[in-house]
């Protein structure tokens, strides 16, 4: 079992003002454009049988479902801090071998060499230096084990960079206490090579360009509501979040094309390897 959340994860993060600021209402609310990186990522997995998998920040787990039953897996853990995005899966009937839990992605035991795939979609971004963590998760997994992740490398557009600039903005500044949102997220020869050096063969690094067609430059805003923006909810008071959101857009628009449909190329970056 992982550790599951507690009040102390709570404080944990500084000073934050709700436990959980996941929705998966507003997350799916672009699940088409969420999906394929998953079903690309997938696409680097040497299936194998009997699989032991674990899927790190599974989010919702519908993916984590269509993981278990493609590799037709014995057993599939997914594993997401936030029991809300996990509540509708939990009341779902399950294939068998495929449970999930709450807890956190830096809690995840390494040292046991216990699965043969630990994959993840959308996740590591979150975390903190990644050397460390890739090196904890390898040595998590059983001899010739796999490791595929996926990480958005969107932290040079605007969509990112306008959140960071009202981090220095009043009345924010004074309310988030210096904190800023970490960005942790490799270049993809930087990935290569770390794969490398702690023991994946023949690593496997892609940056790929999703087209995303949305009906418009609002909905950008919409996108960033159910991922980026969740993490500066942690750190805003309800009512002073609100308005960040509200100033967000504001600055944010102005800096888009006017055009409808709206064409959002998101970056990604996929990585796959085996260790030796």
């Amino acid at each position: 079992m992982y550790k599951p959340l507690t009040t102390k994860d709570t404080k944990d993060c500084g000073e934050c003002f709700v436990t959980d600021t996941w929705n998966p209402t507003q997350y799916d609310k672009f699940q088409r454009e969420r999906e394929q990186p998953f079903f690309d990522l997938l696409s680097l997995v040497h299936p194998k049988p009997a699989m032991r998998v674990a899927d790190l920040g599974c989010g919702t787990g519908k993916l984590t479902r269509v993981l278990h039953t493609t590799l037709d897996a014995r057993e599939t853990t997914g594993i997401d801090r936030s029991a809300r995005m996990l509540d509708e899966t939990r009341q779902t009937d399950q294939p068998s071998g495929l449970r999930f839990e709450a807890g956190t992605i830096e809690s995840f035991p390494g040292s046991r060499g216990d699965f043969d795939l630990i994959f993840s979609n959308a996740a590591y971004h979150w975390i903190e230096d990644h050397e460390a963590l890739l090196d904890r998760l390898r040595a998590a997994l059983a001899p010739n084990g796999q490791l595929a992740f996926q990480v958005p490398a969107q932290h040079d557009s605007p969509s990112h960079v306008v959140a960071e600039e009202l981090t220095a903005v009043e009345p924010f500044k004074s309310a988030l206490g210096g904190w800023h949102r970490p960005q942790p997220v490799l270049e993809p020869a930087a990935y290569s090579a770390l794969l490398y050096r702690l023991g994946f063969a023949d690593p496997v690094v892609h940056l790929i360009v999703y087209p995303h067609v949305l009906a418009g430059p609002a909905d950008v805003v919409e996108w960033m509501k159910g991922t980026l923006l969740t993490e500066y909810a942690r750190h805003l008071p309800p009512d002073l979040y609100d308005r960040f959101v509200v100033e967000y857009q504001d600055c944010l628009l102005p800096r888009l094309p006017d055009a409808r449909p709206f064409f959002f190329p998101f970056k990604r970056i996929l990585c796959w390897g085996q260790k030796v």
